[in-house]
């Protein structure tokens, strides 16, 4: 199962980004070979639609899995048209979600909000 992360810095310590489409970096998790590697999100300065790059960037890295605090309608649709299951993050790091999430600890993230338009400008 591969999973994406929204992260802050480089490692698998870092606390969970804020925003999904405007995180600077993503954890991209394979649990398979408990293989991490972190990508920059070239995306988040967009002037717009950073969350609906960022999701196609995800779905371009073939993720089954997201791990977000929130999630903007249009990127959901775009994960949701991949078969990308998207799930609410709890506190601490990337690594204590992973875990969360192989213990099914975490909920399917239902909150999903209109979007942030111009956000970047």
């Amino acid at each position: 199962m591969k999973i994406a992360i929204p992260i802050n810095e480089k490692t698998i310590t870092s606390e969970v980004s804020s925003s999904f489409g405007r995180a600077p970096y993503y954890l991209l998790y394979d649990d398979k070979g408990n293989n991490a590697v972190f990508i920059d999100n070239l995306v988040a300065q967009s002037a717009g639609g950073a969350g609906i790059k960022a999701a196609q960037l995800l779905l371009d890295n073939q993720i089954e899995v997201v791990i977000a605090p929130r999630c903007g309608e249009n990127a959901a649709k775009v994960l949701a048209g991949g078969n990308v299951k998207v799930y609410k993050n709890i506190a601490g790091s990337a690594e204590d979600n992973i875990k969360a999430y192989k213990n099914n600890q975490l909920e399917t993230l239902t909150e999903i909000h209109s979007g942030y338009h111009s956000h970047g400008k």
